[in-house]
């Protein structure tokens, strides 16, 4: 009697957890029947938008990497000369990011302590620096950088004025969640022995919050050197205006665009490798 009793709930609860898995499988399939139908309307619309020519061109669009490579082996021997031709504009580049990256973290840095509660110098304003924030993340970078061109005109300033207004939108928002889990009695310690808000900020949060902020920079760092390499097609400096040029020349001159690629690819190579070794050496400790 006692088995057969036992044996009830379980029974319920085995039947209970295959209706939840069967449940969750219909659930889904519905979600992939719909994402798959506005896959399908999404295509159907861009072969509308280009006058029916969408489908055919999708059979082309390996064209282009084709000939890129053709055109590169062909011309080998030329490759380390645009390696070094172009190894000024990728400096160009990097300078770009890494002052975008460091005016953005300082930025941050600020942004997200007045926003963070119980850190906030004015705490009825922490809802005006999220939303400060916010905008900041809204806004692409190449939308705010061919704003500053029209303005400034083309060079990397524009760029780097873009790259750093979202960085610190992004970096902000990463380390207020940080200074959330920081521990408030340093910072109730030194409220009590009449510190200013700054030295409880760098004396009481700082020396916590540090080694994650340091790498949430580093990780934003990669990203931004991407960033300043695309907007060097909208004519914000760079290697990226380098190779929208040898694009725009087309065959005869994608021997010139392979090497900027090879450039590119590398330094986001090292430097993922590089940044990923530091924040590993931050995360086990030094």
């Amino acid at each position: 009697m006692a088995n057969a009793t036992l044996g009830a709930p379980v029974a319920d609860i085995k039947a209970g957890y295959t209706a939840m898995v069967q449940r969750k499988r219909i659930y889904s399939g519905i979600v992939l029947i719909v994402f798959v139908a506005m896959l399908a309307a999404g295509f159907d619309l861009a072969d509308e938008r280009n006058a029916g020519g969408f489908w055919d061109g999708l059979r082309h669009v390996f064209d282009f990497p084709t000939e890129l490579v053709k055109e590169a082996i062909e011309k080998a021997p030329a490759l380390p000369g645009n390696l070094a031709k172009y190894f000024p504009a990728l400096i160009e580049t990097i300078n770009i990011a890494a002052v975008s990256t460091l005016l953005g973290a300082m930025l941050a840095i600020l942004l997200s302590l007045l926003s963070t509660r119980g850190l906030a110098r004015w705490p009825r304003l922490i809802a005006v620096f999220r939303r400060m924030m916010d905008v900041m993340r809204a806004l692409p970078e190449v939308v705010i950088a061919l704003v500053l061109i029209f303005v400034l005109g083309g060079g990397p300033v524009p760029a780097m004025i873009a790259i750093t207004f979202h960085t610190a939108g992004a970096l902000g928002k990463l380390f207020s969640e940080v200074n959330e889990n920081a521990d408030l009695k340093p910072v109730e310690g030194l409220t009590s022995v009449g510190a200013s808000w700054l030295q409880r900020m760098w004396l009481g949060v700082m020396p916590q919050v540090a080694p994650n902020y340091l790498s949430y920079a580093l990780l934003r760092f990669e990203i931004n050197v991407r960033a300043s390499a695309i907007l060097g097609f909208v004519g914000a400096g760079g290697i990226g205006s380098e190779l929208r040029i040898a694009i725009s020349w087309g065959a005869g001159r994608y021997d010139a665009a392979a090497a900027i690629f090879i450039l590119l690819f590398l330094t986001i190579v090292v430097i993922d490798q590089t940044s990923s070794h530091f924040r590993n050496k931050l995360v086990r400790g030094f």
